[in-house]
């Protein structure tokens, strides 16, 4: 128990770290704005190339775990959609809900998985996320497309939002490096190794500063929907199905944490330039980061 409070703890106290400093106006929102994109262009695809170029692979004998995660995915948006059906939400409401239940904090991810799991796993979720994050954005695409019709999305802009994403590529490039037995200069290494212990703390500080909390007493049945299916029901049930199928150890322990974290910050991105409903999908994203400080500490107790 109290392993598990000092690994998760810190995590969850450099968020709130992030949204005091925010609050009291330590910085202007156009710092913020450029800290946040450093991260996401430098600091964690330096991370992955570094993690991946020097992993051991030959220790991961198994890519079963990331079929079960695609699909439970696709299983969870049928889900949803046969739910909305009952409840009667709004299209533009509903790609928000949809968005939240789906959708993944890479940066908690990241940072759950190496204090709780270490070197290995991180490996193992790093090559989950370069499958997931182009499925993951090929869903909400096309829900967008089906319940808000006017969506300007083509299959040219998506395929270069995948091709241009820094993560996927730096997910690929430390990967090709380690698969080609391609070592990188000891000087480069190095200067990795050192960005690459920024992007955490840094990360956590950015969705921090990404929280809005305004909205969040406004609680309605759509926030409710999206938080229970993603912070609960969705690692209940991959944990489930993971058993059955026969994935095992360190693999089982990714995927259901994957399942458990709060959704991504990018959703709003989306929302805003595909037609959905932001303050809902603002609200949603700042509650599930808050309630993820508990529901990750229970999915953790339950069933890592």
């Amino acid at each position: 128990m109290t392993l598990l409070i000092n690994s998760l703890l810190p995590i969850f106290l450099l968020i709130f770290f992030g949204y005091v400093l925010k609050r009291i106006n330590f910085a202007s929102e156009e710092f913020w704005k450029y800290l946040d994109k450093f991260n996401y262009f430098v600091l964690f695809p330096s991370l992955l190339i570094y993690k991946l170029s020097t992993a051991n692979t030959s220790t991961i004998d198994q890519f079963s775990y990331i079929t079960l995660t695609l699909g439970m995915l696709v299983m969870i948006s049928f889900l949803l959609i046969v739910m909305n059906k009952y409840f009667q939400i709004n299209n533009s409401a509903f790609t928000s809900v949809y968005q939240g239940a789906v959708r993944f904090n890479t940066y908690v991810f990241l940072a759950v998985i190496d204090a709780l799991l270490g070197e290995t796993a991180l490996v193992i979720a790093a090559f989950l996320i370069t499958f997931a994050i182009p499925f993951i954005n090929l869903l909400c695409i096309s829900i967008f497309t089906w319940y808000v019709p006017n969506t300007k999305t083509t299959l040219g802009s998506f395929t270069r939002s995948i091709v241009k994403n820094p993560l996927i590529l730096a997910c690929i490039l430390g990967g090709g490096l380690n698969l080609l037995h391609i070592q990188l200069p000891q000087i480069l290494n190095n200067s990795l190794s050192l960005l690459s212990t920024a992007a955490l703390p840094l990360g956590l500080i950015s969705v921090g500063v990404g929280l809005h909390l305004a909205n969040i007493l406004q609680t309605k049945k759509e926030i409710f929907i999206s938080s229970f299916v993603k912070l609960l029901f969705f690692p209940v049930v991959i944990y489930l199905c993971g058993k059955l199928l026969g994935i095992h150890s360190v693999y089982l322990n990714v995927i259901v944490l994957f399942a458990a974290m709060p959704t991504a910050s990018s959703a709003y991105i989306l929302a805003k330039e595909l037609g959905g409903d932001t303050k809902l999908i603002s609200s949603i994203i700042s509650l599930q980061t808050i309630l993820s400080i508990f529901t990750i500490f229970i999915v953790t107790k339950l069933f890592l």
